[in-house]
């Protein structure tokens, strides 16, 4: 039996979003399912950062940012659980319903699932989690496919932290020990040149990922993906794959359609 964790990144989700469900049609959705129903154990765990943006504009909290990253005081902290537990969490695991597949929505805080270290420097956000499988394990056994927001438990106070979708997705497939980590994005392949779809590249060894991170050219979006990516090997992952959004993603991926870091 094959295990999968896919990562579904924020920017993908919003550019396939519709006005009445954001992915009741999503071709992503429906390829999940169907390597569901091909016998696959599935775990999806989604971001949210577009979406976080938008509820935080309307309420009109505004967002600070130190080096990039997004600073979650408590308010902020508030509206992305929210949004990440609430909407796009249950929106995610009405379409896979919806497809024909059980599934239940949890967050990392959820039996423990997710647990970090906060970066205080950040607020209420943490670095790469450490992940007790224990609850996915337990939902996959039971035939359902869980559907993970990227919250964890504060390991001093117990509060909630926000984490990295990508840092979180990947220590989850670590901890799976998949058979693959996917990352779907709104790009089709890594590039070597964020800016330039010519040089996609299909395949990067973890030696070559790690030096094209030093170098700067993975800097922006990019770069917690490789992250995530390479923290997924390193705990065990047979070989990570980053793929673009669209109708057939996960198996095209899966046959090589994407880059494979390995």
């Amino acid at each position: 039996m094959v295990t999968l964790v896919v990562k579904y990144g924020g920017n993908a989700l919003a550019a396939g979003a519709q006005a009445d469900d954001p992915v009741i049609d999503d071709p992503v959705i429906s390829d999940c399912a169907a390597r569901v129903r091909a016998g696959d154990r599935v775990v999806l765990v989604h971001g949210g950062g577009p979406q976080i943006d938008a509820a935080l504009a309307a309420r009109g909290v505004a967002t600070k940012r130190v080096d990039g990253l997004r600073v979650t005081d408590g308010p902020t902290l508030e509206i992305t659980e929210a949004v990440l537990c609430g909407t796009v969490n249950k929106a995610l695991v009405r379409a896979l319903i919806s497809a024909g597949v059980p599934a239940i929505g949890i967050s990392g805080e959820d039996g423990g699932l997710l647990r970090a270290s906060r970066r205080e420097e950040l607020g209420f956000v943490g670095g790469i989690p450490s992940v007790d499988p224990a609850p996915l394990e337990a939902l996959l056994a039971a035939g359902y496919t869980p559907v993970v927001a990227p919250l964890a438990l504060d390991l001093a106070s117990g509060s909630a932290l926000n984490v990295n979708a990508d840092e979180s997705a990947g220590a989850i497939a670590g901890a799976l020990h998949a058979d693959a980590y996917i990352v779907v994005t709104n790009v089709a392949r890594v590039r070597a040149r964020p800016d330039d779809p010519a040089t996609a590249l299909a395949h990067l060894s973890r030696e070559e990922a790690r030096r094209y991170l030093s170098s700067g050219a993975f800097d922006g979006g990019m770069r917690p993906k490789i992250e995530g990516a390479l923290e997924a090997l390193e705990r065990g992952v047979r070989r990570a794959l980053v793929c673009g959004a669209g109708a057939g993603a996960i198996t095209r991926a899966l046959g090589g359609d994407a880059t494979t870091i390995e």
